[in-house]
Parts: structure tokens; C-alpha cells; sequence
């Protein structure tokens, strides 16, 4: 056989009863879940930004910048909820490459799903108990949600991984928001079809059980750019973009129709320094329209504690492994600007 069974992975019971979620912070996700979700209903007019590290491996230095991010927070609590990324699943084009923390606790060490499960639940825990902001994570693998459910008040779905049905259906027994990304060839129906796969209810297997849901209203849009047939990168996040998606989304008569605009990614032609420009340029489009002023509630932002990018053995505090994310001084005063703005 081509499989070496090396561990077995615990149960998330098991983990959560290691580690559980005290009574305490329980009431800090439900506050959270229920500000942030009043945003998709409309009965917020804050704008969300979901601004974090492209992949936390760093237990440490992630937990830093969520604690500077709540500090943060609380200047622009007026204009602006803030949705630390502590990404623990990192999808690789070629499969390739550092794959996250739940793969690799360690970067530097061999892979190790089992401490790794531990490692990512334990990450989250501190970092909600020491900022108070429940955070999103991608769901890589739905198989993995249990063992964050808890934890976590956002969950995107990755451009490789938004046509998946196992995806998709999971996605429909959330009951907080989800993004689903526009895959890498930018087709709009493959990621409008995905959310209105997840809106809706579905019996399939799911932990070992036959299931039901009842379909998550919170599915929504990612804008994160394309990549053609030549690799080159095709951004999605001008005002003619999100005008043309603004109509074919609303002629599908979704719940909750949302946008949120990935600033990073084939959007920027991956440089990272190009975040700002684009998270006010679509301000701006939102200025020039009210279908969009309602419908564009929020970005997506890579940012770290430092400048750019590293390789593993570095060893820079604050600084990601995997794509380059703007540094902490750009991110506060792009924050600030953008509170500003709104």
C-alpha cells in the first residue's frame, strides 16, 4: 500500500476537553458573532476588515499583533470591526511548500498533524483570551472545523476549494459568516453557485454522521483577483468589476448579498504594498454608488508585524513565511486612513 499510517488523529471532542473554551470568552465569541453578523443583515453600517498574517506559524508573534489589533480596534470601534486572520491551513498550488500550522507546529520540524491540531486550538484560545477579537481562519479542510467551531466567528473558503461539494456543504451547517472566494480562473457563477449551495439545506455525511442543515444566509462573496491562461494576474476589484457583480448577484435573490474585496493576492499582482492604493479605491467605489455602498462591507487585508516576507529559517519575529504582508506601521495608519474614509 502507498500509505503509512503514522498517528491517530484525536477525536475533537478529546481536543476541546483538553483545551476548553472557558465561560468567560464564550460570551465574548457570542458578542462578537452577533456584531459582526449585523453587518450582512444590515443592521450595522460598519465596515469589516479581516487583516491578518498570510499563514500564522508563529504562536508568539501572532498573538502579538492580535493583541496590538484589539488596541487598534478600540480607535475605530465606531467605523470599523476588525477580524484578526490566524490562517493554521495554507493551501500550495503545487502542493508544495509549508502547508501551516496544523500541518507543521514548527516550521523547521517534520510534519506533525497530531501536535499540530493541538498547536492551532491552543494559538486561537491565547490569542482570544489575551485581545478579545474572535478571528477566521480557512477552511482548508472541512474535516478540521471541529476542532475551532467554538472558537472561530469567520471562515473563508480558498479559490482552489470553492467548487469542492465538500466544502460547500458543510459550509451550509455554519452559523457564521462565510466567504467563498472567486476561483483562480475568476469565473463569478463558480463562486455565486457555491453560495447559494451553502444558503441552502442538505443531508450528506459529515463526522461519521448522516446530517442536516439548514443552509448558512451568511455565505457570501471574496473578490480576490484571476489568473489567465498565462499566469498573469487579473484583478477584480474596479468599479466596473464590482458593478458587473453587483448585478448578476443580485439577480440570484441571495440572502444577505455581500462582497468583501480581497486587497492581496492576484489583486495586487502579489505586491503587498499595493494593498493600500486598492482598499481606497474601492472606498471610493462605494462612494460613487449606493448598489455598492450597500452591497461592499468589507476587505481583506495580509498584513504582519513585519515588512514583506522571509524563508522558515530567518527567524524574523513578526515576519511571514509564506506570501509578503504589509508591516505594522502601514497597517495601523491604513487602518486609521480607512476609518477615516468611511
Amino acid at each position: 500500500m502507498g500509505f503509512d499510517y503514522l498517528r491517530k488523529i484525536p477525536e475533537p471532542s478529546e481536543v476541546l476537553e483538553e483545551m476548553p473554551l472557558n465561560e468567560s470568552l464564550q460570551k465574548v465569541k457570542e458578542a462578537r458573532d452577533r456584531e459582526i453578523i449585523s453587518v450582512f443583515k444590515r443592521e450595522s453600517n460598519k465596515f469589516v476588515l479581516i487583516i491578518g498574517p498570510c499563514s500564522a506559524h508563529d504562536e508568539d508573534a501572532v498573538c502579538e499583533y492580535v493583541v496590538r489589533l484589539a488596541r487598534l480596534q478600540e480607535e475605530v470601534k465606531d467605523k470599523l470591526v476588525l477580524i484578526p486572520r490566524i490562517y493554521t491551513n495554507k493551501p500550495r498550488t503545487t502542493g508544495l511548500g509549508y502547508k501551516g500550522m496544523m500541518h507543521q507546529p514548527d516550521p523547521l520540524e517534520e510534519p506533525n498533524i497530531v501536535e499540530g491540531i493541538r498547536a492551532i486550538r491552543r494559538m486561537h484560545l491565547r490569542a482570544l483570551s489575551e485581545s478579545h477579537l474572535t478571528a477566521a481562519d480557512e477552511m482548508l479542510y472541512p474535516s478540521n472545523y471541529p476542532y475551532l467551531e467554538d472558537i472561530l466567528s469567520y471562515v473563508a473558503v480558498g479559490a482552489r476549494s470553492v467548487e469542492n461539494q465538500e466544502h460547500r456543504l458543510t459550509t451550509s451547517g455554519l452559523d457564521i459568516p462565510v466567504g467563498m472566494k472567486n476561483p483562480t480562473s475568476g469565473d463569478l457563477e463558480v463562486m455565486l453557485n457555491s453560495i447559494q449551495a451553502a444558503q441552502a439545506g442538505h443531508v450528506f455525511s459529515y463526522k461519521g454522521w448522516e446530517v442536516r442543515t439548514t443552509g448558512n444566509p451568511y455565505a457570501h462573496c471574496i473578490l480576490r483577483g484571476a489568473v489567465n491562461q498565462y499566469g498573469q494576474n487579473i484583478p477584480n476589484y474596479h468599479y466596473e468589476d464590482l458593478m458587473r457583480l453587483a448585478e448578476i448577484y443580485l439577480e440570484r435573490d441571495l440572502k444577505n448579498p455581500t462582497i468583501i474585496v480581497d486587497t492581496n493576492h492576484a489583486n495586487s499582482n502579489k505586491n503587498y504594498l499595493e494593498q493600500p492604493r486598492i482598499a481606497k479605491e474601492v472606498l471610493q467605489s462605494r462612494r460613487q454608488s449606493a448598489t455598492l455602498a450597500d452591497l461592499v462591507r468589507g476587505l481583506m487585508i495580509e498584513s504582519f508585524l513585519v515588512d514583506g516576507a522571509q524563508q522558515p529559517n530567518e527567524g524574523i519575529f513578526g515576519k511571514s513565511i509564506t506570501d509578503p504582508c504589509l508591516g505594522w506601521e502601514k497597517t495601523e495608519r491604513l487602518v486609521k486612513e480607512l476609518a477615516e474614509q468611511l
